[in-house]
């Protein structure tokens, strides 16, 4: 197994007693008013957390994937907000580092290593959902500039985000359609409007919101790479990164199910004894303990092989569905084990288990990622 560089593993226990001493204490009064945790953002921001993915040259602290995805399992442990709070700002960043030009890079990368700005990036769409290659928003060349129409949803930060990655057509025309695609880097200002936050079953405290473009003008070289054309590729690469911080979003939402349960077992009694000595209650956390071992290892070879240089669309998606699965299994077996406690706003279970479907649907449907799979599996095995 690859271990951590020894700052690394400085980094990663920094982040946990953050999350232990400022985070745990104040989270269920924060996350059932549904208040933006900025605070800790700015927390966050000096912990060098929104530079993780930067490279030094632009004023980062590039770590591993492997430490990422240890740092991000740590914040969802605290409040999977938080994670997500910097999930799609560090998307961007590989985005940019990854394709955008020089003068890109030097203008934004200095910027969100900091957090001064924070990124996030708009796919979905009202009418799409998981089907990109749907979409209808458009930038449309007009001289020196791109005119943008259309509308996105569910976008993370929005109202805090200053820069967007866009993914659009550039050439509705195109065939195969995803040829037609360019990721924009988008700016607030006239003709973007975000119209409103959407209402939450879980995540709370972060906005999600919908984004309307309507003859929105931004410059052509706004365009990541400034070629047209390469936005879906793009885009897939980036959310090879995407779908590893989702996986580690609902690790660490399920860590935080077992680690209650665990001592919620050992102090509440029933028929004289501690209740996780009735075998069934046992038997929930031993599967519990065993599950999240088991997708923290499927995580960790995804990361692992990010880091090599490797391609792992496939193993991401892996890691993404897996995880997603076992988080929703850990917060419901949380519920069982507290009993009716499990089902009162007084105990952080009941959130565990409104926040673990957003793992399911989010980065991708579970659906679309048991897609991705299959369609690797049979591209790798050469028999197509």
């Amino acid at each position: 197994m690859i271990d951590l560089l020894e700052e690394e593993q400085e980094l990663v226990a920094l982040v946990r007693r953050f999350i232990d001493r400022e985070v745990k204490p104040e989270v269920q009064a924060k996350e059932h008013a549904n208040e933006y945790p900025e605070a800790w953002i700015e927390q966050m921001k000096q912990l060098g957390i929104y530079g993780l993915a930067v490279p030094e040259a632009y004023g980062g602290t590039p770590v591993s994937m492997r430490c990422y995805a240890r740092i991000t399992e740590e914040l969802a442990r605290g409040w999977m907000s938080l994670a997500g709070a910097m999930g799609g700002h560090t998307v961007v960043v590989k985005l940019l580092t990854l394709f955008g030009t020089e003068e890109q890079k030097a203008q934004w990368l200095p910027k969100l290593a900091t957090g001064e700005v924070r990124a996030t990036m708009a796919l979905t769409e009202p009418g799409g959902g998981s089907d990109l290659q749907a979409m209808l928003t458009t930038a449309t060349r007009d001289g020196d500039d791109l005119v943008v129409r259309g509308s996105k949803t569910w976008i993370t930060n929005a109202r805090r985000a200053g820069l967007i990655a866009l993914l659009c057509k550039t050439d509705p025309d195109a065939q195969p359609r995803h040829k037609g695609m360019s990721i924009v880097l988008a700016t607030p200002g006239e003709g973007l409007e975000v119209s409103r936050d959407l209402p939450k079953l879980g995540y709370k405290g972060v906005e999600s919101c919908e984004l309307i473009f309507d003859n929105y003008r931004i410059p052509a070289s706004a365009i990541l790479g400034t070629t047209p054309g390469h936005g879906f590729a793009q885009m897939m690469k980036g959310l090879e990164t995407g779908r590893i911080q989702v996986a580690c979003r609902a690790l660490g939402v399920a860590a935080a199910a077992l680690e209650d349960s665990l001592k919620y077992a050992q102090e509440r009694e029933s028929f004289g004894k501690p209740i996780w000595k009735h075998q069934s209650v046992g038997n929930y956390l031993a599967d519990m303990a065993t599950k999240l071992t088991a997708a923290r290892q499927l995580t960790y070879y995804a990361a692992d092989r990010y880091d090599a240089g490797e391609r792992c669309d496939m193993e991401a998606g892996m890691a993404k569905l897996f995880a997603s699965e076992i988080a929703m299994e850990a917060a419901l077996d949380a519920v069982r084990i507290h009993g009716g406690m499990g089902y009162s706003t007084e105990f952080d279970v009941e959130r565990y288990f409104r926040d673990a479907p957003l793992m399911i649907v989010g980065e991708g449907t579970n659906e679309i990622q048991r897609n991705v799979i299959v369609g690797q599996l049979v591209a790798r095995s050469g028999l197509d």
